[in-house]
C-alpha cells in the first residue's frame, strides 16, 4: 500500500428530534462522562445517509428521517472527518442495544443546558451548529 494513501476515518452522527422537540442523546460505554448525538463510523462503500440511519437504528432501535447535513468537521490529530446530519423521528420508544451503548434518552436540550449533558467541547459546538442551523447543506447519494 502506498504510504501517502489517505487513511482518514469518516464518521457520521445525527441531531435527532422527536415530535416534542427533544433531542435524542446517547452515552457510549467508552465515553460515559458525556451524552452525545448517536452515530459512528462509516463502513467501506457505505453511503453517509445509510451509515447514520444504520448507526442510530443499531444503537437505539429508532428509525429516522434525514433532513440534511448541518456541518462537516475534521480532526487533524485523529484524522477523522465527521459529518453531522439533522433528522427527526416519529417514535420516542428507545430500545437500547447494550452491546452498542450504555444509555439513551430524549432530552429537552437548549443552548442554556447543553453543557450539563454534553461535556466534550467539540461535541457541544457541533450540536449547537445543528440546533441553530436555519438550513441544511444538500447531499446526494
Amino acid at each position: 500500500m502506498n504510504a501517502n494513501y489517505p487513511r482518514h476515518i469518516v464518521a457520521v452522527s445525527a441531531y435527532i428530534t422527536n415530535e416534542e422537540g427533544e433531542a435524542l442523546l446517547v452515552k457510549a460505554h467508552w465515553r460515559k462522562d458525556t451524552w452525545e448525538p448517536p452515530g459512528g463510523q462509516v463502513e467501506q462503500g457505505e453511503a453517509l445517509d445509510g451509515a447514520v440511519r444504520r448507526e442510530v437504528l443499531e444503537e437505539t432501535g429508532i428509525e429516522i428521517d434525514i433532513h440534511g447535513i448541518t456541518g462537516v468537521y475534521y480532526s487533524a490529530s485523529s484524522e477523522i472527518l465527521s459529518v453531522v446530519f439533522r433528522a427527526t423521528c416519529g417514535m420516542s420508544e428507545i430500545k437500547i442495544q447494550p452491546e452498542e451503548i450504555f444509555d439513551a434518552k430524549f432530552i429537552a436540550l437548549t443552548e442554556e443546558n447543553i453543557e450539563k449533558y454534553i461535556t466534550r467541547p467539540h461535541m457541544v459546538s457541533r450540536t449547537l451548529d445543528a440546533m441553530q442551523a436555519k438550513e441544511s447543506i444538500p447531499y446526494e447519494t
